[in-house]
């Protein structure tokens, strides 16, 4: 009697990325031409496993997706134990144990970001065969080097820096750029010093207005009136950082109902009121400096569009390192980049923890060292 055939799942879950299709590339045709497996590709990530909603990926359909954005599988951010059913929010992970059973399964690949790393693990807990491979443009994805979708990110922002910096220098103007990256400032950093903004404000270094305003003003009295300003979308000012830090140590403080509540109340209001963060540091800049200020967010332009070469191959090796450890049979893991190589590092490891920028990382460094202000 042959060797069974392994069959494989494979699903795309959070927010697109470039990358995702070259990603399901490197493992389709790793595990369908070098392992001689069979592939699935579920739709809309986890609900498609819970749906029945399944694609079989061959050489036809794998062909031509490398150059693609976005993903072939579509995306969704529903979460195997919280899923919106019928209108009801449900859990569905024994739906998804039969399903993986149904259709014989002997692993489920899932593409993703930190949430999807935290769902990965419960479904590997529930008793599934699970690998995962680390996506999200915001490169915050814990114990790896990097995550594919974040050099193609990085480009564009760059590249909108680029172009913003004519329009500054031509009206004598501040433009405030919003980058992606609510917590992390990985992608704000990377595009400010590539882009050479003069002000690169990230979640992880709270700001004083006075002192951007103070920086900008140098420029000026040097002869520069314009400035581009880098800005996060996470990034917060030192009185919100404080007010956000009191707020969640009163929610893990809370004892009962009524003070998680109010604890809750207040973690949102902060929420509501950063939603309009950026057009209030514009309009402060611009009454503290007399210099006109304007604003241009990128939003999903930063996650859209063809990936680039660094993402094509960053995608490809570790969706075959994927195909790898399935034939090893090496399960519960994430396939992490290591330098030139891949490591799999194990889901307990990597769910819910976020790989921030550190303070004295050498990005950092290196903005202060060629005169960027980082708003502290």
């Amino acid at each position: 009697m042959g060797k069974k055939i392994k069959r494989i799942g494979i699903l795309t879950a959070g927010g697109d990325s470039p990358g995702l299709n070259a990603a399901i590339r490197g493992v389709g045709k790793t595990a369908l031409g070098y392992y001689g497996m069979e592939i699935i590709g579920f739709r809309d990530g986890f609900r498609g496993l819970v749906e029945n909603r399944r694609l079989k990926l061959d050489k036809h359909t794998l062909a031509g997706i490398l150059t693609v954005g976005g993903t072939i599988l579509g995306t969704s951010r529903d979460k195997p134990h919280r899923m919106v059913i019928d209108g009801r929010t449900r859990d569905m992970t024994e739906v998804i144990k039969e399903n993986y059973k149904k259709w014989g399964l002997d692993c489920i690949v899932c593409l993703g970001g930190g949430g999807t790393q935290k769902n990965a693990l419960r479904l590997h807990q529930a008793g599934l065969n699970v690998i995962t491979l680390p996506k999200t443009i915001d490169n915050d994805v814990a114990m790896t080097d990097s995550t594919f979708g974040f050099a193609t990110a990085l480009d564009i922002a760059t590249d909108t820096l680029d172009r913003l910096h004519s329009t500054a220098h031509s009206h004598h103007r501040i433009i405030v750029a919003e980058i992606m990256g609510h917590r992390a400032g990985w992608l704000t950093l990377g595009a400010g010093i590539a882009g050479g903004a003069d002000v690169i404000l990230i979640p992880e270094i709270p700001y004083d207005v006075e002192k951007i305003s103070g920086a900008i003003k140098r420029r000026s009295r040097n002869g520069t009136n314009f400035s581009i300003v880098a800005v996060a979308e996470g990034a917060m000012s030192r009185d919100d950082a404080r007010a956000l830090l009191a707020a969640e140590k009163k929610l893990e403080r809370a004892k009962n109902l009524h003070d998680k509540k109010e604890a809750k109340n207040e973690l949102a209001a902060l929420d509501v009121r950063h939603a309009g963060n950026t057009m209030r540091l514009a309009k402060q800049l611009e009454e503290l400096t007399h210099l006109e200020s304007r604003v241009t967010i990128l939003g999903y332009v930063q996650r859209g569009g063809t990936p680039c070469a660094a993402d094509r191959v960053l995608a490809t090796r570790l969706g075959s390192a994927c195909a790898d450890l399935i034939n090893e049979e090496h399960y519960g893991v994430m396939v992490a980049a290591r330098g030139d190589g891949t490591e799999p590092v194990p889901l307990e490891k990597v769910a819910g923890k976020r790989k921030m920028v550190p303070i004295d990382h050498s990005w950092v460094k290196t903005a202060r060292r060629v005169g960027t202000c980082l708003g502290d």
